[in-house]
Formats: C-alpha cells, structure tokens, sequence
C-alpha cells in the first residue's frame, strides 16, 4: 500500500540512534514536524566513554554530547525530553509519554535501546551499579576509591573494560562470571584465554565459571555477593554486566511484533508506520535471513541514517540494511575492534599477529563462510578484512598460526 509522505515524524529515543535517524530526516530534505522523545533529560550524549573516559575521569560530562548545542538547534526539533513513551496506539498513530500528553505521528522510529539487566532484589541497594547511563557512571565513580574492593558480576565488554578502569584507579577488583574465560562467548576460548591472562596480569582476580546467587546486603548497603557454591566474597560495590534487554515494554498491545526487540522486515520496518533503529531493532538480516540484534554505538548511528532514508522512499521502495557490524573496546593497552559477528562462529584462525604477543588479526567463520574479524593493536591490518565479511567470502581453514 503506497502511503503519502509524512509531515510528521515522532522519533522516540534520543540517543545515538534517534538522533541519527533526525539527522538523517533533516539532511534528506525533510521540512515536517519532527519530534525527540527521550526518557532522559539530557541532550543525546555518547554511552562508550561511560566505561572509560568518564569513569576513569579523564572526561567529564560536558564532553558527552553526541552533538554542540548549535547543531542540535539546527535540526528544529520538538524535544520532550525526561518523559518516557508509555504506550503506542498504531490505529490512531499517537504516542502517549509519560506526562499523559498525546504526540501524532505520519511515521514513528523506535530507537528506545535497551535497559540494563539487574540481579533481583537489588533495586535502590546503596553500592550496587549498573553501567547503562550517565547518572550510572558517575555514581559507581564516587565508589571506586583507592584500596576499596569492587566485584564485577559478568565478563561482557562492559563488565571487563569497567574492571580495567577500575584497576587504573587503584581499586582491587574480582570478576564473577559463569563463562569459562571473559568475552569466551563473543571472541572464543583463545582470545577469552588471552584477555583472562591480560586481566590478572594486571591484577583482577577472576572467579571463573561460578553463579552469583545473591547480593550480601548489610544496613541496606551491598558488602559482598553470595555464590552459587556457597562461598561468599567481600565488596565495598558491585557492578552487574550481564547483559541488556530491549526496552519494548511500553509496546505491548500495540500491535507491533516483539521478540528480541522490535521485529522489522530487511529495511528495518516493522509494519503501521513504524520503524527501528539501534538496539532495540531486530531485523531480517538481508545475507543471512536470520533475526538480527546488534548492541553497538556504530551500528545504531548507521540505522538510524539508514532509517532516515528508507521513511522518505516509503516501504515499497525501502532498502534492505546490509551492515559490516563494527565495535570497539580498550582495556588496559589494548585495542579490540571487532568487524562482523563473532559470537556462534565455528572457526577461528589467527592470520596476522600471535595471541602470545597480544598483537593480532584473527578471522571467524561459520557455516564455511568469513563472517568476523578480530584486531588486537593492528588496527589497519584488520581493517583489510573487512571486505571479505561484506561479501560473506569462503573460510579457507588452515590450522591457527
């Protein structure tokens, strides 16, 4: 069904994703109603920093925000910010926030993200963080003193480069995971090995393999966490890192179909004038078919342009978001960039470098097909593999230098 053009848009999430997708709109030539819903009050600021530059304090917030005061005036947005959306009508094509007021809509991004896992029963417990927003990383900040004891529950990129932040400030640092080596799940057992090694090398004590089964709470403060074995280990704070979840609650009866996240069509459609972006999005991967969901800031600027676009040509002449995922993580000296997907590969191989050295390229597989790459310090060495994930090239198995 054609649809007439949109005179007005309702983006609803303002951080990197919604943005972009303004900025998109905007450059593309659109001159209708544009309206920035974000559940916080700050302009759109950059979440990666909150885990290093911030935490560590080389940064401090007003080096945040995505864009100047000057640009963002530019795009002539509607901003309501600090008021959550609270549901979607997709008949009547109305958002209604949190204040009660009713915002229409021609077309309606969804770019609401994801929202921190926490442990049960530890909401509003003094000392117990989760690393999701600004309001987050300044109060686990406040905990990391000199001498003072933090447990990392979790070995995700968030929980390994807060441990590592954490080191630099002086703080002893223990990292409960149920994995067998941090990033094992993303990056395999030989990289996990390689980045278990960097952790205690620089002091992290890594209890790997076990469940947190309970905060230790004493005078409504966390002293420690509780394992599955029965063994409890002493904190001043606790940070969780064990994952996100796509912030699709305000959703539900609204029609749209939600899995993990917003499903979308191959252009990032999702059906009624709606559309999503960043990582909330779950869309038909165009060369693999398969429901994707990617949680990584370049990822989230690229759909929201790509989003932009595919508004104004309309779903009949939407294209198909065909990315090269990429992402990156600095722990201690080293820099990680990740082209593609790596997690559920069946291959691994080093082509360029030695894991012993710490300085490397190795390329993933699946299926007998490249499907991600790995660099470790070389980055431009890596970057040359990048054409071989776009265009899904053969896995040439050899054994691992």
């Amino acid at each position: 069904m054609n649809e007439r053009a949109p005179s007005r848009i309702v983006v609803v999430g303002a951080s990197a994703a919604g943005l972009s997708a303004a900025e998109g709109l905007r450059r593309e030539g659109f001159d209708g109603q544009l309206t920035l819903v974000g559940d916080e009050t700050h302009l759109p600021y950059d979440r990666p920093p909150l885990s290093k530059q911030l935490l560590f304090g080389t940064w401090d917030a007003t080096r945040l925000p995505l864009r100047s005061t000057q640009a963002v005036a530019a795009l002539d947005l509607d901003f309501r910010l600090g008021l959550p959306a609270v549901t979607l009508d997709t008949r009547g094509r109305e958002v209604t926030l949190a204040d009660g007021d009713r915002v229409g809509y021609d077309a309606l991004v969804i770019a609401t993200g994801v929202a921190a896992r926490r442990l049960p029963g530890t909401e509003g417990v003094a000392g117990v963080h989760v690393l999701r927003t600004l309001e987050d990383a300044t109060a686990l900040r406040q905990d990391l003193k000199p001498g003072r004891r933090l447990i990392v529950v979790g070995s995700g990129f968030i929980g390994a480069e807060a441990a590592a932040t954490a080191r630099g400030l002086g703080v002893e640092v223990t990292m409960v995971t149920d994995a067998a080596q941090p990033l094992a799940e993303a990056l395999g057992p030989g990289l996990g090995t390689m980045l278990a090694r960097l952790h205690t090398d620089n002091g992290v004590r890594i209890e790997a393999g076990v469940l947190v089964d309970s905060i230790v709470v004493e005078d409504g403060r966390a002293t420690g966490v509780r394992l599955a074995d029965s063994r409890t280990l002493q904190a001043d704070a606790v940070l969780v890192g064990i994952g996100a979840t796509p912030n699709t609650a305000w959703l539900e009866g609204s029609g749209l179909a939600l899995g993990n996240g917003v499903e979308c069509d191959a252009t990032l459609y999702a059906g009624s004038a709606v559309w999503a972006a960043g990582d909330v999005a779950c869309w038909l991967h165009p060369h693999t078919g398969r429901p994707t969901r990617i949680e990584h800031r370049t990822n989230a600027a690229e759909q929201g342009l790509a989003v932009a676009r595919n508004i104004l040509a309309g779903p009949e002449r939407a294209t198909p978001f065909a990315p090269v995922p990429y992402v990156w993580s600095d722990q201690y000296d080293l820099k990680i960039q990740i082209y593609g997907r790596t997690r559920g590969a069946d291959e691994m191989r080093v082509v360029e470098g030695s894991l012993d050295a710490r300085k490397l390229v190795a390329l993933y597989g699946l299926g007998g097909k490249v499907c991600g790459a790995v660099g470790v310090n070389m980055a431009r060495a890596v970057r040359a593999y990048r054409p071989q994930i776009a265009d899904v090239a053969a896995f040439e198995s050899r054994s691992m230098t």
